[in-house]
Protein backbone atom coordinates (compact mmCIF):
# COMPACT_ATOMS: atom_id res chain seq x y z
CA UNK A 1 0.00 0.00 0.00
CA UNK A 2 2.86 2.33 0.79
CA UNK A 3 4.68 1.84 -2.55
CA UNK A 4 1.39 2.24 -4.18
CA UNK A 5 1.12 5.33 -2.47
CA UNK A 6 4.28 6.71 -3.40
CA UNK A 7 4.64 5.62 -6.59
CA UNK A 8 1.15 7.80 -6.80
CA UNK A 9 2.73 10.76 -5.32
CA UNK A 10 5.58 10.58 -8.29
CA UNK A 11 3.17 10.52 -11.08
CA UNK A 12 0.96 13.69 -9.63
CA UNK A 13 4.55 15.50 -9.23
CA UNK A 14 5.66 14.43 -12.93
CA UNK A 15 2.09 15.13 -13.78
CA UNK A 16 2.16 18.74 -12.20
CA UNK A 17 5.38 19.51 -13.47
CA UNK A 18 4.31 18.55 -17.10
CA UNK A 19 1.57 21.03 -16.47
CA UNK A 20 3.08 24.14 -14.87
CA UNK A 21 6.43 24.43 -17.60
CA UNK A 22 3.73 24.94 -20.40
CA UNK A 23 1.91 27.38 -18.19
CA UNK A 24 5.21 29.37 -17.35
CA UNK A 25 6.31 29.39 -21.39
CA UNK A 26 2.68 30.77 -21.55
CA UNK A 27 3.15 33.36 -19.00
CA UNK A 28 6.83 34.15 -20.31
CA UNK A 29 5.29 34.91 -23.75
CA UNK A 30 2.29 37.14 -22.51
CA UNK A 31 4.57 39.21 -20.41
CA UNK A 32 7.08 39.29 -23.48
CA UNK A 33 4.20 40.49 -25.60
CA UNK A 34 3.20 42.70 -22.22
CA UNK A 35 6.39 44.48 -22.20
CA UNK A 36 7.40 44.45 -25.89
CA UNK A 37 4.53 44.94 -27.74
CA UNK A 38 5.29 47.73 -29.40
CA UNK A 39 8.59 46.82 -30.88
CA UNK A 40 6.27 43.21 -31.71
CA UNK A 41 3.73 45.49 -33.72
CA UNK A 42 6.73 47.65 -35.00
CA UNK A 43 8.21 44.12 -36.38
CA UNK A 44 4.60 42.88 -38.17
CA UNK A 45 4.45 46.65 -39.86
CA UNK A 46 7.66 46.29 -41.18
CA UNK A 47 7.71 42.07 -42.17
CA UNK A 48 3.59 41.95 -43.18
CA UNK A 49 2.75 44.87 -44.50
CA UNK A 50 4.44 45.65 -47.68
CA UNK A 51 4.65 49.08 -48.32
CA UNK A 52 5.70 51.00 -51.69
CA UNK A 53 9.36 52.05 -51.78
CA UNK A 54 9.46 56.11 -51.60
CA UNK A 55 11.97 57.58 -54.08
CA UNK A 56 13.49 60.32 -51.79
CA UNK A 57 16.43 61.59 -53.96
CA UNK A 58 15.46 63.82 -56.27
CA UNK A 59 18.63 64.89 -57.68
CA UNK A 60 20.10 68.32 -58.21
CA UNK A 61 19.74 70.63 -61.48
CA UNK A 62 22.53 73.15 -62.15
CA UNK A 63 21.34 76.93 -61.33
CA UNK A 64 22.45 79.12 -63.91
CA UNK A 65 25.35 81.11 -62.26
CA UNK A 66 26.83 83.53 -64.99
CA UNK A 67 30.32 85.39 -63.84
CA UNK A 68 29.63 88.70 -65.72
CA UNK A 69 33.03 90.39 -66.71
CA UNK A 70 32.60 94.35 -65.77
CA UNK A 71 35.72 96.65 -66.95
CA UNK A 72 36.06 99.82 -65.79
CA UNK A 73 39.79 101.66 -66.14
CA UNK A 74 40.18 104.98 -64.12
CA UNK A 75 38.28 107.78 -65.55
CA UNK A 76 40.28 110.15 -67.87
CA UNK A 77 40.85 113.88 -67.85
CA UNK A 78 41.84 115.60 -70.40
CA UNK A 79 45.74 116.55 -70.34
CA UNK A 80 45.32 119.46 -72.69
CA UNK A 81 42.31 121.94 -72.61
CA UNK A 82 41.12 122.77 -76.26
CA UNK A 83 39.97 126.56 -76.76
CA UNK A 84 37.09 124.94 -78.51
CA UNK A 85 35.84 121.65 -78.18
CA UNK A 86 33.15 119.58 -79.84
CA UNK A 87 32.35 116.42 -79.48
CA UNK A 88 29.87 113.98 -81.17
CA UNK A 89 27.94 110.43 -80.73
CA UNK A 90 28.52 109.11 -83.36
CA UNK A 91 31.77 110.48 -84.36
CA UNK A 92 33.16 109.08 -81.41
CA UNK A 93 31.15 105.44 -82.42
CA UNK A 94 32.97 105.60 -85.96
CA UNK A 95 36.70 106.42 -84.90
CA UNK A 96 36.13 103.62 -82.04
CA UNK A 97 35.27 101.59 -84.88
CA UNK A 98 38.28 102.71 -87.02
CA UNK A 99 40.73 101.77 -84.10
CA UNK A 100 39.44 97.91 -84.38
CA UNK A 101 39.20 97.48 -88.01
CA UNK A 102 42.87 98.94 -87.75
CA UNK A 103 43.78 96.03 -85.29
CA UNK A 104 41.73 93.32 -87.50
CA UNK A 105 38.67 93.33 -84.89
CA UNK A 106 35.04 93.44 -85.69
CA UNK A 107 33.33 96.72 -85.71
CA UNK A 108 31.17 97.38 -82.83
CA UNK A 109 27.14 97.75 -83.38
CA UNK A 110 25.46 100.49 -81.95
CA UNK A 111 23.02 99.73 -79.21
CA UNK A 112 20.24 101.73 -78.37
CA UNK A 113 20.28 100.20 -74.53
CA UNK A 114 23.78 100.92 -74.06
CA UNK A 115 23.40 104.43 -75.79
CA UNK A 116 20.54 105.02 -73.03
CA UNK A 117 23.04 103.19 -69.93
CA UNK A 118 25.81 106.01 -71.31
CA UNK A 119 23.22 108.95 -71.07
CA UNK A 120 22.03 108.19 -67.76
CA UNK A 121 25.74 107.93 -66.65
CA UNK A 122 26.84 111.33 -68.05
CA UNK A 123 23.43 113.18 -66.75
CA UNK A 124 24.28 111.78 -63.12
CA UNK A 125 27.83 112.77 -62.67
CA UNK A 126 26.81 116.27 -64.21
CA UNK A 127 23.97 116.35 -61.87
CA UNK A 128 25.58 114.82 -58.49
CA UNK A 129 29.13 116.81 -59.88
CA UNK A 130 31.32 113.28 -59.06
CA UNK A 131 33.74 111.65 -61.86
CA UNK A 132 33.64 108.29 -61.23
CA UNK A 133 32.58 104.70 -62.23
CA UNK A 134 30.68 104.38 -59.22
CA UNK A 135 27.68 106.86 -58.73
CA UNK A 136 27.11 108.66 -55.31
CA UNK A 137 24.93 106.09 -54.43
CA UNK A 138 26.94 103.28 -55.34
CA UNK A 139 25.40 102.39 -58.88
CA UNK A 140 27.91 100.51 -61.10
CA UNK A 141 27.87 100.43 -65.11
CA UNK A 142 26.20 96.75 -64.72
CA UNK A 143 23.65 98.28 -62.40
CA UNK A 144 22.98 101.05 -65.19
CA UNK A 145 22.50 98.17 -67.47
CA UNK A 146 20.15 96.61 -65.74
CA UNK A 147 18.15 99.49 -65.18
CA UNK A 148 18.11 100.02 -68.92
CA UNK A 149 17.32 96.46 -69.50
CA UNK A 150 20.57 95.32 -71.10
CA UNK A 151 21.13 91.70 -70.26
CA UNK A 152 25.09 90.91 -70.75
CA UNK A 153 28.08 88.66 -69.71
CA UNK A 154 30.73 91.08 -70.71
CA UNK A 155 30.08 94.78 -70.26
CA UNK A 156 33.14 97.99 -70.12
CA UNK A 157 32.81 101.97 -68.98
CA UNK A 158 35.42 104.50 -70.51
CA UNK A 159 35.05 107.31 -69.27
CA UNK A 160 36.57 110.83 -69.80
CA UNK A 161 36.21 114.92 -68.56
CA UNK A 162 37.47 117.93 -70.42
CA UNK A 163 37.50 119.91 -73.48
CA UNK A 164 38.89 118.01 -75.90
CA UNK A 165 39.01 119.49 -79.86
CA UNK A 166 37.20 116.96 -81.08
CA UNK A 167 36.00 113.51 -81.40
CA UNK A 168 39.40 112.20 -82.48
CA UNK A 169 41.27 113.44 -80.26
CA UNK A 170 39.17 111.72 -77.61
CA UNK A 171 39.44 108.62 -79.26
CA UNK A 172 43.31 109.26 -79.29
CA UNK A 173 43.34 109.52 -76.02
CA UNK A 174 41.72 107.11 -74.65
CA UNK A 175 43.60 104.55 -76.90
CA UNK A 176 46.60 106.29 -75.21
CA UNK A 177 46.02 104.68 -71.62
CA UNK A 178 46.61 101.16 -71.71
CA UNK A 179 43.31 100.51 -69.76
CA UNK A 180 40.86 102.56 -71.90
CA UNK A 181 42.32 101.10 -74.82
CA UNK A 182 42.19 97.69 -73.87
CA UNK A 183 38.09 98.34 -73.74
CA UNK A 184 38.09 99.73 -77.41
CA UNK A 185 39.96 96.35 -78.48
CA UNK A 186 38.78 93.93 -76.44
CA UNK A 187 38.00 91.15 -79.43
CA UNK A 188 34.85 90.15 -76.74
CA UNK A 189 32.81 93.24 -77.60
CA UNK A 190 29.96 93.06 -79.58
CA UNK A 191 28.31 95.98 -78.58
CA UNK A 192 28.56 99.79 -77.94
CA UNK A 193 26.47 102.54 -76.72
CA UNK A 194 27.87 106.31 -76.09
CA UNK A 195 26.77 109.55 -74.67
CA UNK A 196 28.39 112.76 -74.82
CA UNK A 197 27.29 115.61 -73.01
CA UNK A 198 28.82 119.38 -72.00
CA UNK A 199 27.78 121.03 -68.92
CA UNK A 200 29.12 122.75 -65.53
CA UNK A 201 31.40 121.46 -64.04
CA UNK A 202 33.41 121.71 -60.98
CA UNK A 203 32.62 125.17 -61.59
CA UNK A 204 33.67 125.57 -65.29
CA UNK A 205 31.82 124.39 -68.67
CA UNK A 206 33.63 120.54 -70.18
CA UNK A 207 32.63 117.79 -71.73
CA UNK A 208 31.51 114.47 -70.02
CA UNK A 209 32.02 111.37 -72.53
CA UNK A 210 31.02 108.41 -71.62
CA UNK A 211 31.40 104.81 -73.81
CA UNK A 212 29.31 101.41 -72.64
CA UNK A 213 30.70 98.32 -74.20
CA UNK A 214 29.05 94.97 -74.25
CA UNK A 215 28.95 91.33 -74.81
CA UNK A 216 25.05 90.45 -74.53
CA UNK A 217 23.67 87.60 -73.13
CA UNK A 218 21.76 86.57 -76.30
CA UNK A 219 24.79 85.55 -77.94
CA UNK A 220 24.68 82.16 -76.24
CA UNK A 221 21.36 79.99 -75.96
CA UNK A 222 20.38 81.00 -72.57
CA UNK A 223 18.57 77.90 -70.31
CA UNK A 224 14.58 78.23 -70.34
CA UNK A 225 14.04 79.82 -67.21
CA UNK A 226 10.29 78.61 -67.28
CA UNK A 227 12.25 75.18 -66.78
CA UNK A 228 13.57 76.48 -63.78
CA UNK A 229 9.79 77.49 -62.16
CA UNK A 230 8.87 74.10 -63.15
CA UNK A 231 11.47 72.89 -61.29
CA UNK A 232 10.74 74.86 -57.82
CA UNK A 233 7.12 74.43 -58.39
CA UNK A 234 7.43 70.13 -58.71
CA UNK A 235 10.05 70.44 -55.54
CA UNK A 236 7.37 72.00 -53.52
CA UNK A 237 4.79 70.01 -54.49
CA UNK A 238 7.19 66.85 -53.50
CA UNK A 239 8.18 68.13 -50.30
CA UNK A 240 4.78 68.43 -49.22
CA UNK A 241 3.30 65.04 -50.25
CA UNK A 242 6.49 63.64 -48.73
CA UNK A 243 4.94 65.44 -45.13
CA UNK A 244 1.99 63.81 -45.69
CA UNK A 245 3.35 60.75 -46.08
CA UNK A 246 5.53 60.47 -43.00
CA UNK A 247 2.45 61.61 -41.28
CA UNK A 248 0.39 58.44 -42.65
CA UNK A 249 3.55 56.64 -42.03
CA UNK A 250 3.44 57.46 -38.36
CA UNK A 251 -0.53 56.65 -37.68
CA UNK A 252 -0.26 53.39 -39.85
CA UNK A 253 2.65 52.26 -37.27
CA UNK A 254 0.14 53.83 -34.49
CA UNK A 255 -2.68 51.52 -35.13
CA UNK A 256 -3.97 49.11 -33.28
CA UNK A 257 -4.88 46.05 -34.44
CA UNK A 258 -3.28 46.00 -37.61
CA UNK A 259 -5.99 44.15 -39.47
CA UNK A 260 -9.30 45.43 -40.55
CA UNK A 261 -10.98 47.50 -43.16
CA UNK A 262 -10.01 51.06 -41.16
CA UNK A 263 -6.36 49.85 -41.08
CA UNK A 264 -6.48 48.42 -45.12
CA UNK A 265 -7.86 51.75 -46.03
CA UNK A 266 -5.21 53.77 -44.27
CA UNK A 267 -2.94 51.55 -46.16
CA UNK A 268 -4.43 51.89 -49.54
CA UNK A 269 -4.57 55.90 -49.14
CA UNK A 270 -0.64 55.40 -48.31
CA UNK A 271 0.13 53.31 -51.35
CA UNK A 272 -1.79 56.05 -53.91
CA UNK A 273 0.08 58.51 -51.96
CA UNK A 274 3.27 57.08 -52.74
CA UNK A 275 2.64 55.97 -55.93
CA UNK A 276 1.58 59.70 -56.72
CA UNK A 277 4.93 60.70 -55.33
CA UNK A 278 7.01 58.55 -57.14
CA UNK A 279 5.59 59.49 -60.49
CA UNK A 280 6.16 63.48 -59.88
CA UNK A 281 9.79 62.30 -58.76
CA UNK A 282 10.11 61.01 -62.18
CA UNK A 283 8.56 63.20 -64.34
CA UNK A 284 11.17 65.77 -62.27
CA UNK A 285 13.53 64.14 -62.86
CA UNK A 286 13.27 64.45 -66.65
CA UNK A 287 12.41 67.66 -66.49
CA UNK A 288 15.74 68.56 -64.62
CA UNK A 289 18.13 66.40 -66.75
CA UNK A 290 16.72 68.76 -69.62
CA UNK A 291 17.44 72.10 -67.68
CA UNK A 292 20.76 70.79 -67.10
CA UNK A 293 21.24 70.06 -70.67
CA UNK A 294 20.49 73.61 -71.82
CA UNK A 295 22.93 74.86 -69.13
CA UNK A 296 25.65 72.82 -70.54
CA UNK A 297 25.26 74.03 -74.05
CA UNK A 298 25.20 77.47 -72.51
CA UNK A 299 28.60 76.99 -70.79
CA UNK A 300 30.05 75.55 -73.72
CA UNK A 301 28.94 78.50 -75.56
CA UNK A 302 30.70 80.81 -72.99
CA UNK A 303 33.87 79.41 -72.95
CA UNK A 304 33.88 78.99 -76.63
CA UNK A 305 33.78 83.38 -77.12
CA UNK A 306 37.19 84.59 -77.68
CA UNK A 307 38.97 86.70 -74.99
Amino acid sequence: MRATDGHGRIKNQLFMKSVKLPLIIFAIVLAGIFLFWNNLADFYFKIFVRLPQIEKELGNFFIEKIEKQIATPPPLRAVKEAPESFLTKAGVIELTNVQREKYGLPKLKENAKLNLSAELKAQDMLKNQYFAHDSRSGATVGNLADRVGYQFIAIGENLALGNFENDEDLVKSWMDSPGHRANILNNRYQEIGVMVLKGTFEGRSTWLAVQHFGLPLSVCPSPDETIKTTITDDQNKIDEIFKELETLQAEIRMMSPKRGSVYQEKINQYNELVAEYNLLVEQAKLIINEYNRQVRLFNECLTGIPE
